[in-house]
């Protein structure tokens, strides 16, 4: 099982050696450092998957790598850093690795110790257990860096136990918060971190990024950045689940519509309520939707998507939704769908039903 900072299928964000398309973060954080204006906290935000974790890791390395520039003596400064990059060889790098850098913490959700099953929430006991490694660390006088992933996931009294530490951040400590979602945290939390926006990534930096985290040529990139939305991590998830042949499965199914084809809607239902399938079919019920937003978004511009993620797409989505009448009918699906699968979930509605029943709704709104 993956931790709870780390996607399934994908590495940890501390073995990820080079981060993709994310040039402006790294230049705006190295700037910061260089120009001695260093903010003792700061908001790494952006969607899910496209490196706000590697980007945290990245930086821990480099301040507990990097010496503090030397003003004065009798020899020259070294020049400052030109990148945040740091030698894997290099001693910081390798204790940080095998998880034994005194001068880290990170803070992620951890197991109930009554029950020992991973918590939902990050605790207040969490993140006091900075407490403790903040007055352990200041003994050699060196920096410290914490990373919090992910802030959106602490509870309020997490939250306001780390709004103290932000209000009275402790000397060389520089605390990183990855959020998916900033409007979740306190604005009082915001408001003492300096904000670092990261952007998804386009299709070339998604190639490489895919290429460095082990998926082979066989696989097709473009249809994983297409459904991915430029998200690194979405797109390992699709690939280590199979998100490319069940979006496929779900166009063919499209294909047939206003009939379907029973024996392949059964299959596909009865792979969802498989025990243990538990991920695939959370993924299968995001691509459903994923299928009606691109439904939708075609018969409102007139336009097929960036690339096909499926064989035929774009002919089948442009026949299904001809005009901004569909799309209002294929987002009133989507809604209506989610809202139906979220409360047979809930209350342990068998999923084979609910995806036959969702099929019989695509061929009902196809027909009208």
């Amino acid at each position: 099982m993956s931790a709870p900072d780390q996607i399934e299928g994908a590495p940890h964000p501390r073995d990820t050696g080079r981060i993709f398309g994310q040039d402006r973060a790294q230049q705006t954080f190295l700037d910061a450092y260089t120009s001695g204006r260093l903010h003792h906290a700061w908001l790494l935000s952006g969607p899910r998957g496209i490196g706000k974790a590697t980007l945290a890791w990245t930086i821990a390395r480099f301040l507990l790598s990097t010496p503090p520039a030397q003003d004065g003596g009798l020899f020259e400064a070294p020049p400052p850093p030109q990148t945040l990059h740091i030698d894997p060889e290099h001693p910081v790098a390798r204790r940080i690795t095998a998880g034994a850098e005194p001068g880290l913490k990170v803070i992620t959700r951890t197991p109930n110790p009554t029950t020992d099953r991973m918590r939902d929430q990050i605790v207040v006991d969490d993140i006091r257990a900075l407490a403790g490694f903040f007055q352990l660390s200041a003994t050699d006088g060196g920096r410290r860096v914490v990373i919090v992933d992910a802030a959106d996931e602490m509870n309020p009294s997490a939250a306001n136990a780390l709004l103290k530490m932000l209000e009275e951040p402790p000397d060389r400590a520089t605390l990183l918060l990855i959020s998916h979602q900033p409007s979740r945290l306190l604005p009082t939390i915001r408001s003492r971190c300096r904000s670092l926006r990261l952007e998804t990534l386009d299709s070339d930096d998604m190639a490489s990024a895919l290429a460095q985290a082990g998926i082979t040529a066989d696989q097709n990139t473009d249809a994983l950045a297409e459904l991915s939305g430029g998200s690194v991590g979405a797109a390992l998830r699709l690939a280590h689940l199979g998100g490319l042949q069940t979006y496929a499965d779900l166009v063919a199914l499209a294909d047939a519509l206003p009939q379907f084809d029973r024996a392949a809607a059964i299959k596909l239902a009865e792979a969802a309520a498989a025990r243990g399938a538990e991920d695939r079919r959370a993924l299968l019920f995001e691509l459903i939707d994923l299928l009606f937003a691109r439904l939708a978004r075609t018969g409102a511009t007139g336009l097929a998507p960036g690339a096909e993620a499926a064989p035929n797409e774009a002919a089948i989505l442009a026949r299904l939704a001809p005009d901004a009448a569909s799309a209002r009918a294929w987002a009133q699906l989507s809604q209506e769908t989610g809202a139906r699968v979220r409360h047979g979930l809930a209350v342990n509605l068998d999923p084979a039903a609910l995806v036959l029943d969702t099929v019989i709704k695509m061929s009902q709104t196809a027909t009208a």
